[in-house]
């Protein structure tokens, strides 16, 4: 077999195994922190570190999964081409696709409404969902200009997000050894529910903090030795950002009891507060706002995108492909799914959206899972990580375990988004045929489109 390096691409293979970690955990380890630890307090009680730590395990079972596809189809564009490729059908790969963006568009109004919470109540006494819907229109308008992501850039923005998170676990742990907060309160369990039923119920909240890794399929032509680095870069996020977590949530439960983090929706800044230690609350408020706002950039950035690409091949409607002639940037796609957006804000509850992201994404891993296992017959003439089989079988089932734990109002909200896809995904295939019979019966017109006229 041949050295995956000598894979044909047309982009220059520039991206280190610590660039591509950085990139990685720069996408994971990211917005989802700051806003749903109050929700999980209301889950599992004092006891955040356990779903953060179970979300990780089952993360890790489909990353494993992402980790062959990606290296044994390096010029591929994530799941819904591999479900292209296993499967052959336009239909699923348009749903898998779909899925995704839709999980994006959700997941920025979700992070709208916190960045329009506790944090920004520092600095001003303002509405939260006017906000939140002011907030994505300046997220759009900065779309359409033309958002340059370099990877220095993004190691500019991971290091503030880091950094907040970095100022939790210090500021908590001199609180603690100079004898406040309550350690006991980390073992301490809700009353009301099962220990066992709490945690998975939590671990679907949390999961929402693990999802990121999966676009990091985008860059893999421009990674240097991917068989080797990708698979490095990955793991090696995933659980950084999980050791992250955990003792973000032990430092939490140390700090304020459980019943003070539920009626937050900035719940670090509490915790921050609480130890009372010199932080000046603008300044971590500033910081939480950048890494939410940074968040809700970048994901409306990749389902836009996303939007623009699924029009060009055929399985959104024309008009999304539409693009601003100076700025060439896809401005039908942004202001469509930014409408999206905003509409959604009105839903007003973060752990809804939350878990509306994860029902999506749970679909688009199942595919990705399976995926692996179709394609083992299929072999490619260079090297490229091969995951352990037992680990793509238990991915299915984590994330059906995952499927059976959600609530039937997620379940309405994501069936309601699919519908409306599929009805997206009519029109494209209608207006296709349309301008095949138009092309048909007037030869010339496609003569002009050819020559530009």
């Amino acid at each position: 077999m041949t050295n995956d390096s000598k894979v044909p691409s047309r982009l220059r293979r520039a991206i280190t195994g610590p660039l591509l970690f950085a990139f990685i955990l720069g996408d994971v380890l990211g917005a989802g922190i700051y806003a749903l630890m109050g929700v999980l307090s209301a889950e599992v009680g004092g006891m955040l570190w356990a779903p953060l730590l179970l979300a990780l395990l089952l993360a890790l079972l489909t990353a494993g999964s992402y980790a062959e596809l990606v290296t044994k189809y390096p010029r591929a564009g994530g799941a819904a081409v591999f479900a292209e490729r296993a499967f052959r059908s336009r239909i699923l790969s348009f749903l898998v696709g779909f899925s995704m963006m839709a999980a994006g568009v959700v997941s920025a109004a979700g992070l709208a409404i916190a960045f329009a919470g506790e944090y920004l109540q520092t600095f001003f006494a303002l509405p939260v969902i006017p906000v939140a819907m002011v907030f994505l229109a300046i997220v759009a308008a900065l779309n359409a200009r033309g958002i340059r992501e370099s990877m220095g850039a993004n190691l500019v923005m991971t290091a503030i997000e880091v950094s907040g998170l970095v100022i939790v676990i210090v500021v908590v742990g001199v609180f603690v050894a100079g004898g406040g907060g309550d350690v006991t309160r980390v073992t301490q369990a809700p009353e009301a529910t099962p220990v066992g039923f709490a945690v998975l119920g939590g671990a679907i909240i949390a999961y929402y903090s693990f999802v990121g890794f999966e676009t990091s399929a985008n860059v893999i032509e421009e990674v240097k030795s991917p068989s080797k680095t990708y698979p490095r870069a990955l793991f090696g996020a995933l659980i950084t950002a999980g050791v992250v977590y955990v003792l973000v949530g032990l430092a939490s439960s140390a700090a304020l009891p459980p019943e003070q983090l539920e009626g937050s929706s900035g719940p670090l800044l509490a915790v921050v507060e609480a130890t009372g230690v010199g932080i000046p609350s603008w300044l971590f408020s500033l910081i939480a706002l950048i890494a939410v706002a940074n968040g809700a950039l970048l994901t409306m950035i990749m389902a836009s995108r996303l939007a623009y690409g699924m029009a060009e091949q055929g399985l959104l409607p024309g008009a999304l492909a539409r693009v601003l002639p100076k700025r060439k940037t896809p401005w039908v796609a942004i202001l469509a799914t930014t409408l999206v957006a905003i509409l959604l804000t009105l839903v007003g509850d973060l752990a809804t959206l939350a878990e509306t992201v994860v029902l999506l994404l749970l679909f688009v891993f199942i595919s990705a899972n399976v995926s692996v296992l179709v394609l083992r017959r299929d072999r490619v003439e260079h090297e490229h990580f091969r995951v352990w089989t037992f680990v793509p079988v238990l991915g299915i089932a984590s994330c059906i375990l995952l499927l059976t734990q959600q609530r039937p109002q997620v379940w309405l909200f994501g069936a309601i988004l699919l519908v409306v896809g599929v009805v997206l995904y009519l029109l494209a295939q209608w207006g296709r045929g349309r301008e095949k019979g138009v092309t048909a019966q007037h030869p010339l017109r496609q003569a002009d489109d050819r020559t530009g006229r």
